[in-house]
């Protein structure tokens, strides 16, 4: 019994291998299952990168937008710190000439208490006093009056200008009124008396003329 079955398998198996061996048919069916499956994969493919680029290309234009308003934000930035600078340098330099005009202000209000007192003192010589006959005094007053014209030279050598309006128009930003009284034959609003001399410095008032004014009678 067993040898039969031995002898039934051995003629089985070539009529076995023959129906299991792959035919032309199968072989074609399998190659255009794989060239499907290939060609699904590519379609895949390029269905996600249509899809992707739209993607790419909304998020680079939203980049180029954030940088453009970077760029122009930081360009306002630059101009406005650039009109600051120039600002600032405006200011430092009028800042640095007014120093080298006006920086002898104060010493300049000091001299002119000297130059009033020099004034004064040849104003009070009586000038019929000064003759020959009076040698002294006559030197004297004539040493005043040269230094009295001395110290203006240097006045006006450094911009400082004397102010004696007498007969001038009122301007309330050289002159200080004291008074105001009716003169015949004086127009109103001119200057009638000068008390004390006034001073620019470099077309600043350094001191204002105080003086009296002329009012309709």
């Amino acid at each position: 019994m067993a040898a039969r079955c031995v002898r039934l398998v051995r003629r089985s198996l070539p009529a076995l291998a023959f129906s299991l061996r792959p035919t032309p048919r199968l072989l074609c069916t399998a190659a255009k299952q794989k060239n499907n499956g290939q060609n699904l994969e590519e379609d895949v493919g390029q269905t996600d990168q249509k899809t992707d680029a739209p993607c790419a290309e909304k998020t680079l234009t939203e980049e180029k937008a954030k940088l453009e308003e970077q760029l122009k934000d930081t360009m306002e930035k630059y101009k406005r710190a650039l009109a600051d600078t120039e600002n600032l340098r405006q200011r430092t330099q009028k800042l640095v000439e007014e120093a080298k005009l006006y920086g002898i202000q104060g010493f300049c209000k000091d001299l002119l208490e000297v130059a009033d007192i020099l004034e004064k003192a040849t104003q009070s010589v009586p000038k019929e006093e000064v003759t020959e006959d009076n040698p002294h005094l006559k030197n004297l007053y004539e040493g005043l009056v040269m230094t009295e014209v001395q110290i203006q030279k240097v006045f006006t050598k450094h911009g400082l200008l004397r102010l004696d309006p007498l007969g001038a128009k009122f301007d309330p930003y050289e002159h200080e009124a004291l008074f105001h009284t009716p003169v015949e034959g004086r127009e109103p609003g001119t200057v009638a008396l000068v008390n004390k001399v006034g001073y620019k410095l470099h077309g600043r008032t350094l001191r204002p003329a105080l003086v009296g004014v002329v009012k309709e009678a």
